[in-house]
């Protein structure tokens, strides 16, 4: 298309969409312009007769009632405050090498350079337009008089504001980061131009008036009038949709045109790095992040982990092998003056984003480094679980063991959970005795549904989510009876489980975390503690959102009942091999929290106690307790 051809094609848009808000001021003048027609003809005795002079008086109080009209939707449109996105606000001073980086690149361009810079949690890049007086910075105190009167000080920038995403400053080097940002700095030049924003200022503004007359926490005469005005703003919205959309892709052909003339090879090798920091980024956030959100801590060091996430993909991955030789080159982030407080604020407004925490640090929600991540996260969300899953079996009345012989009948222990799962019989010892899909006396509780956890409810387990995708190992062939009481029960989400006991269970620890859930979202429903961010000038923008709508990006779907009930079980054989066989919680930067048996990272564990759970053969987890030394008849530490 060519860098005038598409700012040709986004003007004539822009003038559609400018020509839709003329069409609308018409049709709100037209009652009023008759009106006048009337009453000069009046006036002057070129129409006679009652009929016309009480046409004119009626078609006047219709005039009135459209301008008094049109002048609402109008201060409704212009009052209302556009979205803006949550970043992380970096000023000049706190990072000069960044700014003086970008203008040289706009200069490059031939484009205004960007007003200022922030960072989003996320693997993207725009411009977004922040001219309102909202979203201005406040308008400094003149210093004389003369300046006062003739308003010399700007309110609001002129130049929309450049969001960059942070994983890109850690991960991508200086020179990539200047060839990705090259196509978004150069749609500085298309917004520039006066149609093309006046279009955009119409768009936002009715998108915003949208937004404002939908809240429903006003009277009835207010709701009325402001139901009014959302219906005609939809309809400007329904009638310049198409036409903005054109805009927008003509702007952006427009700056794509234009940035091939500077650094075009390097952003084609850049754009490798694109793809891999947002997968790195995905797996951090979903394995690593989620879990210590869960918790009540928030990694402070997100971004310094993508480098450590990807660098460790590179080692596996011999496709990537390339990758971690570009760490030797200069990191973006060395652009900034304090990269530790900009990637701190990052983390925190991404825990924010991504889970719904609070705004602010607390003794609930506390920061957390990557060296204390295994024993504050990884280990406090082991015994956790496993304390919840003893409580359950207590709830439902399940004997504390089976064993005659165990060290401590009272006490928590993995060979009750395991008798529990197989239909071990009182009678029986925890090695392996008769099978009882659901008539023996352990299974006290009643088989009722209960409501799905919540998001918030932990499910990690080391190397869990690759575990559930993969097959259950082979078992001996059984029996068509056999097999047909073997899964003959489902939970409550209806995957196949081993027995009766086994479903209940599941239910139990679903019932438990919602119960959980529910306390957890009273408590965080009172007023966040007042005071700056923790972050100093590196800290996120005022809150722009309603905390009823967070998390605005959820990570993942309520686990089901049976994958729940496999991560409490594979916590209590984790919490036993820690207190039984000197094993350790550790952190795997692509697959979360990890246990490490002699420093080696243990793997095929999940997949046995699925086996456990879908057909209650307890051999293979037996088998692998045996191999370790984890001792089922101990009991464990838990929280």
């Amino acid at each position: 298309m060519g860098v005038e051809g598409g700012a040709q094609s986004a003007r004539s848009r822009a003038l559609a969409v400018l020509r839709i808000r003329s069409r609308a001021l018409a049709v709100a003048l037209l009652p009023a312009a008759v009106a006048v027609v009337l009453l000069v003809a009046g006036a002057m005795d070129h129409v006679d007769g009652a009929g016309w002079r009480l046409a004119s008086w009626i078609l006047a109080a219709v005039a009135l009632l459209a301008l008094l009209a049109a002048a609402g939707i109008a201060l409704v449109v212009a009052r209302s405050r556009p979205a803006v996105s949550p970043t992380v606000p970096i000023p000049e001073e706190s990072a000069p090498d960044l700014y003086r980086m970008v203008r040289d690149l706009a200069e490059r361009l031939e484009v205004p350079p960007p007003s200022a810079i922030a960072l989003t949690p996320d693997c993207d890049s725009w411009l977004e337009d922040r001219t309102h007086p909202a979203h201005g910075p406040p308008r400094p105190e003149p210093r004389d008089e003369i300046a006062d009167v003739r308003g010399l000080q700007p309110r609001t920038p002129a130049s929309p504001v450049l969001v960059i995403g942070s994983p890109f400053l850690w991960w991508m080097r200086v020179a990539e980061l200047r060839a990705v940002l090259a196509p978004v700095v150069a749609g500085t030049g298309p917004s520039a131009h006066p149609d093309i924003a006046a279009a955009r200022r119409f768009v936002r503004g009715l998108d915003a008036a949208v937004a404002v007359t939908s809240v429903r926490t006003r009277g009835p005469v207010a709701h009325v009038a402001l139901a009014g005005v959302g219906w005609v703003a939809r309809l400007l919205l329904r009638s310049c949709r198409g036409h903005a959309a054109e805009m927008e892709r003509g702007v952006a052909a427009a700056a794509a045109d234009r940035a091939q003339a500077v650094d075009y090879g390097l952003r084609i090798v850049a754009q490798e790095q694109v793809g891999l920091a947002y997968a790195g980024w995905d797996r951090l956030l979903t394995r690593v992040a989620l879990p210590a959100w869960r918790m009540g801590r928030w990694p402070s060091r997100l971004d310094a982990g993508v480098v450590a996430a990807l660098t460790e993909l590179s080692r596996r991955d011999r496709l990537a092998e390339g990758f971690a030789s570009r760490l030797g080159e200069r990191p973006a982030c060395d652009l900034l003056e304090e990269p530790g407080v900009i990637d701190e604020a990052a983390s925190l407004l991404a825990a924010r984003l991504f889970h719904g925490g609070p705004a602010e640090p607390g003794p609930d929600w506390a920061p957390v480094d990557w060296a204390e991540y295994p024993d504050e996260v990884v280990d406090r969300k082991w015994r956790t679980d496993a304390a919840r899953l003893h409580r359950v079996l207590d709830a439902q009345g399940v004997s504390h063991s089976s064993d005659p012989t165990a060290l401590a009948p009272g006490g928590p222990t993995l060979a009750r959970v395991m008798d529990h799962l197989t239909g071990a019989r009182a009678s029986g010892g925890s090695g392996g005795g008769e099978r009882d899909d659901g008539g023996g006396d352990t299974a006290r509780a009643p088989q009722e549904t209960a409501p799905a956890a919540p998001p918030g409810a932990p499910r990690d387990a080391p190397d869990s989510n690759a575990a559930r995708a993969a097959p259950s190992p082979h078992t001996p062939p059984k029996s068509p009876d056999e097999s047909h009481a073997a899964h003959a029960y489902e939970d409550d989400d209806g995957g196949d489980v081993a027995n009766a006991r086994t479903a209940a269970l599941a239910a139990g620890l679903s019932a438990e975390l919602a119960r959980e859930e529910t306390a957890a979202s009273a408590i965080s429903t009172a007023p966040p503690p007042t005071g700056g961010p923790a972050a100093g000038q590196g800290g996120p923008d005022a809150a722009l959102w309603d905390d009823g709508t967070l998390p605005l990006f959820p990570l993942q779907q309520p686990p089901t009942a049976r994958e729940l009930l496999t991560d409490h079980v594979t916590a209590m054989v984790c919490c036993a091999a820690m207190d039984t066989a000197g094993a350790t919680p550790g952190l795997d930067w692509l697959d979360g929290p990890s246990l490490l048996i002699n420093g080696e990272r243990s793997a095929d564990l999940t997949p046995r106690v699925l086996t456990l759970i879908e057909e209650g053969d307890p051999t293979p987890l037996r088998n692998w307790l045996l191999h370790v030394g984890i001792r089922a008849e101990k009991p464990v530490r838990l929280v």
